[in-house]
């Protein structure tokens, strides 16, 4: 996913797509939920792959990486929904994601030291 240019924290850098969770919402609900509002399409959560968490400037971080599968629709963007909307998404190879995870992205570290990536 390409974040948009107004991005506060990573503009225009490909990364995952991220969202944070509601309140009661498990974080398989919240996966599921990020799939229709970020990508018009419907998900079915496999397993968590990875979680951490990042000391910010004001806050503290948590985030968990989850492999789903698409069980229905073609992904689209922007949604124009709730949060963060991206404005582009590819299939794409892993390395594509490094400038994200080196400029402090978490989930994108996340999967690639999961894939046994280095990020430098």
């Amino acid at each position: 996913m390409q974040r948009p240019a107004d991005d506060a924290e990573l503009p225009n850098l490909w990364g995952l797509p991220a969202t944070s969770l509601k309140p009661e919402e498990s974080e398989e609900q919240a996966v599921v939920r990020a799939g229709r509002e970020k990508l018009g399409i419907e998900l079915r959560v496999i397993e968590k792959i990875a979680d951490g968490t990042m000391e910010r400037s004001s806050y503290t971080l948590h985030l968990a990486d989850y492999e789903a599968a698409i069980v229905s629709g073609e992904p689209k963007c922007p949604q124009y929904g709730p949060g963060t909307q991206y404005t582009a998404w590819k299939w794409a190879d892993p390395k594509e994601l490094i400038p994200a995870a080196q400029k402090g992205s978490l989930c994108t570290r996340l999967f690639l030291e999961k894939i046994g990536r280095m990020v430098h």
